[in-house]
């Protein structure tokens, strides 16, 4: 990933993004051409605290043949994004742009035994049941054995040992305050969620920009 360093994460917050936003295209080459399955994913951290995203697909989905436990895959997972017009800034000459968040995840993917693939599926739900709180998470345990059973034939599980993290946050780092808060209060004004969003985002990354403006719209107002 090609990352200006003014907008690259660290690593942390790049795991944290990527643990958080569960979600993302799997990507791996046949030998011919490449081939990729978006996919829900936990991580997980081995005892020496290497990364894991573990996963699983339909059975017949092309990647799991490509699972040798060897062969780097690309995990990219994105989150929300903006288009950003020029006559948004205060500067002039200014060109059109997009703001976005973005994680890249590589190494290797293995296959899970069907132990290590119920505790997938368990952990996956977990997490995302909680999202839905305060409703009572749904657990694999409320389907009958048979079901459950036949269910798992239909899939398998992979885990992909993370030996490399990439990040790219463009949230327009680089630009004056009074740019930055012209833009972000542009997006935060538009219909669009992801808009406004990246508004949030910005105003949290740089809270200071948004204090002075307010000082200085209290000195000017009459």
């Amino acid at each position: 990933m090609y990352t200006p360093p003014f907008f690259k994460p660290d690593r942390t917050a790049s795991l944290k993004f990527a643990g958080e936003r569960g979600f993302g295209t799997m990507c791996a080459f046949d030998g011919h051409k490449p081939t990729a399955s978006p996919l829900p994913f936990y991580l997980s951290y081995a005892a020496d605290g290497t990364p894991q995203a573990a996963f699983h697909v339909a059975r017949h989905n092309p990647l799991v043949k490509l699972a040798d436990g060897a062969t780097s895959w690309l995990l990219a997972i994105n989150g929300p994004d903006a288009y950003v017009s020029p006559d948004w800034y205060v500067s002039p000459d200014q060109v059109p742009t997009w703001l976005y968040q973005s994680v890249h995840l590589s190494g290797p993917v293995r296959l899970l035994s069907d132990g290590e693939l119920s505790v997938q599926i368990d952990t996956l739900s977990e997490k995302f049941e909680n999202w839905l709180l305060p409703k009572k998470p749904w657990t694999s345990g409320k389907m009958t054995a048979g079901r459950l059973e036949a269910m798992k034939k239909g899939i398998v599980g992979l885990v992909m040992t993370v030996e490399e993290v990439e990040g790219s946050f463009k949230l327009n780092q680089h630009k004056s305050d009074a740019d930055y808060v012209a833009i972000a209060n542009a997006l935060g004004a538009q219909a669009h969620a992801d808009a406004r969003e990246i508004a949030q985002l910005m105003q949290d990354a740089r809270p200071e920009a948004f204090a002075n403006e307010t000082k200085m719209l209290e000195r000017t107002a009459p």
